[in-house]
């Protein structure tokens, strides 16, 4: 494909395994944004069902990866990708129509940001049932994780990132484990000095299936505990907040330029929900600026 001179060019990134139904109402959600991306890489992860027909049929790459597990696809699919942003977001994500033009205001605005993450709202769930999901399971992993990460944690529904950061951490992440959450993993190799960015406005709609059963709930819990037990064995979180406070007192806060306020945009049909690589160098961002849900006071 040609790339588009003076536009963003942001390569969406689906891993996907069984998992044809919400992929293509994902998929049609993705061909009404604002801002188009540059191309739909669809991560077809050992599928027995019609995904990967699925994501053809929507016009997406279909790239290939038989190693079972998130970590996995998502590697695979970040692998693909030769330049720009990556925008990640999983097979059941319901991204708005300004979703893409959203990231690329926010890269826009800061050119030394690594990776910009938002949040997510549960569209399958009764209304008192997702409020409780958001408050406690969604803002209990961005506030956990970032005492954990000892920065922003990214959040595989919704989140970008640049190429560049992801070829300087890529032969770090643990993609041949699939117990471990690669959302977090990739967040931990960042490193604790990365700028990273929570954004309030950047949210999508997610569906509440993890909250099905306790075993489904149950084992993202295990993932994550295996998740901090690989990474802090190579460095713990007291390490990851002694460099990050060192280095945000050696460097001075990048310069911002604001987000620009995105067009509202027509909504269209209702869709009816059913490791040695030297990372970048960062540069801090200011601890009031960092997280929304965990702002950082120190």
């Amino acid at each position: 494909m040609t790339r588009r001179p003076g536009a963003a060019d942001i390569t969406v990134v689906v891993p996907a395994r069984d998992d044809a139904a919400h992929l293509a109402r994902c998929l049609d959600a993705l061909a009404r944004q604002s801002h188009p991306p540059f191309e739909v890489v669809v991560v077809d992860n050992a599928s027995t069902d019609a995904t990967a027909e699925v994501a053809r049929a929507a016009g997406a790459r279909v790239v290939r990866e038989d190693s079972v597990g998130i970590p996995a696809a998502a590697s695979r699919g970040y692998d693909a990708v030769e330049g720009g942003i990556i925008a990640r977001c999983d097979a059941d994500s319901l991204p708005p129509g300004d979703w893409l033009a959203r990231i690329a205001s926010v890269f826009d605005a800061d050119p030394t940001l690594s990776a910009v993450t938002g949040a997510g709202t549960f569209y399958d769930l009764p209304p008192v049932r997702g409020h409780l999901a958001r408050v406690f399971y969604m803002r209990g992993y961005f506030w956990g994780m970032r005492a954990a990460v000892a920065n922003v944690p990214l959040w595989g529904s919704n989140m970008a990132l640049r190429v560049s950061a992801w070829h300087g951490v890529r032969h770090l992440v643990h993609r041949d484990d699939p117990q471990v959450h690669d959302d977090t993993d990739l967040s931990f190799q960042l490193g604790s000095s990365a700028r990273v960015r929570y954004d309030r406005a950047l949210t999508v709609g997610v569906s509440g299936r993890t909250f099905q059963s306790p075993a489904s709930l149950a084992r993202r819990f295990r993932w994550a505990r295996r998740t901090l037990e690989v990474n802090w064995a190579v460095s713990p979180p007291w390490e990851r907040w002694t460099h990050r406070i060192s280095t945000a007192r050696q460097l001075p806060a990048a310069p911002e330029r604001a987000v620009a306020p995105q067009p509202a945009v027509t909504p269209g049909p209702a869709v009816t929900p059913e490791q040695t690589v030297t990372p970048e160098p960062a540069v801090a961002a200011p601890p009031d600026r960092m997280l929304d849900p965990a702002p950082d006071r120190g």
